[in-house]
This record gives C-alpha cells, structure tokens and sequence, in this order.
C-alpha cells in the first residue's frame, strides 16, 4: 500500500508517517517545509518515502501535485494540511483568513474529488479527511478555523453516503480529535487552550 499525506512535516501528519511505516506503508509526504521532510524520510526505514514540497494553499498546486502522483499508485489519502488563526472576526487578517480557506477546504475538496475519481474508478483506496471536534460546533475569536471544519466534516459526510449507496469499496472518512498538542497554537497565536492529546496517540487512532 502506499500513502500521500499532507501537512506531512509536524504533528498528525508526521505521526500519520510513522504510525503508516511501521504497518509497512510505502509513503509519499508532501509539505512546505523540505527540511522537515528530509528528517522524517531519514528517519523511516523499512518502507519508501518520497518528499514532495508543496503548498496545496493554491488550487494550480493543488492540481500539479495531483497530475505528478496519479500513476504512482496512491492507494491512501489522508488530507491532514492545515491552520488556524485565533482572534477576534472583526479584527483578524483577511489575507490570511482567505489562506486559511484555500488550504483547509478547497486543498481538501480539490484532492479529495481528484483521487476518489481514481479510486472510484478501481473500487478500492482509502481517502482520510482531517477535521476537528470543532467541526460540531460555532468558534468565536477562531470563527473561520471552525466554519473550514465544519466544512471538511459534511463534504466528507455526505461522500460517504454516497459511495455507501452505491456499495463502493472505496473508504472515505473524516478525523474529528478534540484539541491535540501540536504547533498549532503557535501558527494560530492561541493565547489559552485546554490540555490536548499527544499528536502520536491521535495518529495511531486514526
């Protein structure tokens, strides 16, 4: 089997990396961050790790990491790239509130509907959608971070009923953890936050 994650280079994602490894998981982990990678992937051992930087922030990013990957046979998805930006609606950046969309939602709606055409297509693949428990709920002073959550649980709800109805073997589910110790906080300049899981048990659950 081989795995394509996002986000690939801090927290879930580089957990998802270790945890998919030692169940001899061949892997290709894509981030902004190529030295990240670079530690990760020398780390790994057993299996292949491949490294790709990229932003999926964009959508021609989005579609050239999709085209560059589709015959390496991807047989698992797993949307993890992500952020959040704490403060009030009124006063929060605009540019990076719009960044913040374009990776947790449309970088998760493009490669979601992109890959589950191919896996669809062959009746088997695994596609994992990152959420949030702030998928259930309305977020003051981090509004935008909880409506992109929100949106990555219902589009990936609501595929799933699909494929469900048409007895697909194709696997689309969505990862809902409550607050997990990442860099999270940092990146979304929370100033207070409840005690959170460790990114390792999260990524063995999922």
């Amino acid at each position: 089997m081989k795995a394509l994650i996002t986000g690939a280079s801090s927290g879930i994602g580089r957990d998802m990396a270790r945890e998919l490894a030692k169940r001899g998981c061949d892997l290709i982990l894509v981030a902004r961050r190529t030295d990240r990678l670079e530690e990760i992937k020398n780390e790994i051992t057993g299996v292949s790790v491949e490294i790709i930087k990229c932003d999926v922030s964009t959508e021609e990013n989005c579609a050239e990491l999709y085209n560059s990957v589709k015959d390496k046979g991807v047989d698992m998805l797993v949307n993890n790239a992500g952020f959040g930006l704490a403060g009030e609606f009124l006063s929060t950046d605009l540019n990076r509130e719009l960044n913040m969309i374009k990776t947790n939602v449309v970088a998760v709606h493009m490669l979601t509907k992109l890959f589950l055409k191919d896996f669809a297509e062959k009746d088997r693949g695994i596609i994992l959608n990152v959420a949030s428990s702030a998928a259930y709920m309305a977020g003051p002073y981090l509004s935008t971070y909880y409506a992109t959550k929100n949106y990555v649980r219902r589009l990936t709800e609501a595929v799933y009923q699909e494929l469900k109805e048409k007895n697909s073997n194709v696997s689309v589910s969505v990862l809902r953890p409550g607050p997990v110790n990442t860099e999270f906080n940092d990146v979304a300049d929370v100033k207070f936050a409840l005690k959170g899981l460790s990114s390792e048990y999260v990524a063995r659950y999922a």
